[in-house]
């Protein structure tokens, strides 16, 4: 398989990338506790799967296409995490978290992960323009597809983890206009830094 350690660092900058899901997370472990907080997660990872699954025929015929529609597919990629770490770094911190019901369900709480997952065009956008790149077109496709798909989604619920245990440490800090100001300069350089090394690197 072609870089796979690069993607290991997209998927965790991609996942890294303060969005509906993470604010789910962050949400849950302060208003819900730590179990309503992994059903969340369970979701959201289940959600992930689920739009990979769904792409797998469609990138499988990208892929087969020609070497043209491959680098097409690579510059597209390349020119999404560019655009994703200018949106990151011009971005502004959140006015607030919106506060969810204390007394929500196990199963309420895992919909709405896994809802979040399936309605975010991110997740779409990243398994039909990113995945590609890390294929190698020489072995079989179905294989390589499946330790990618499970790879982000092992780093999700890692990374979310994370993301609880921190802000059910830190509430008081979550809406510090200068903690948002630092993450979104670091994280948006990194996707920069990932979408011009994607550009540059060979099939």
């Amino acid at each position: 398989m072609d870089n796979y350690l690069l993607f290991v660092g997209v998927a965790v900058a991609t996942i890294c990338l303060p969005g509906p899901a993470v604010l789910l997370t962050i949400n849950n472990s302060i208003q819900k506790g730590v179990l309503k907080t992994l059903a969340g997660i369970s979701g959201v990872t289940l959600g992930i799967l689920l739009v990979a699954t769904i792409s797998a025929t469609s990138l499988g015929i990208i892929l087969a296409s020609s070497a043209m529609a491959f680098g097409v597919v690579k510059i597209v990629g390349a020119v999404y995490l560019v655009y994703l770490g200018i949106k990151m770094w011009r971005s502004k911190a959140p006015r607030s978290i919106d506060l969810g019901d204390k007394h929500s369900s196990f199963l309420k709480c895992f919909a709405e992960g896994f809802l979040v997952s399936m309605t975010n065009p991110k997740a779409v956008v990243f398994f039909m323009s990113i995945f590609p790149q890390f294929i190698d077109l020489n072995q079989e496709y179905s294989p390589q597809f499946i330790l990618l798909a499970v790879t982000f989604s092992v780093l999700s619920v890692c990374i979310h983890s994370v993301y609880a245990a921190t802000a059910s440490l830190a509430k008081t800090k979550l809406s510090s206009q200068k903690g948002h100001a630092v993450l979104s300069k670091v994280s948006g350089s990194v996707f920069v830094g990932f979408g011009v090394g994607l550009a540059a690197s060979s099939r």
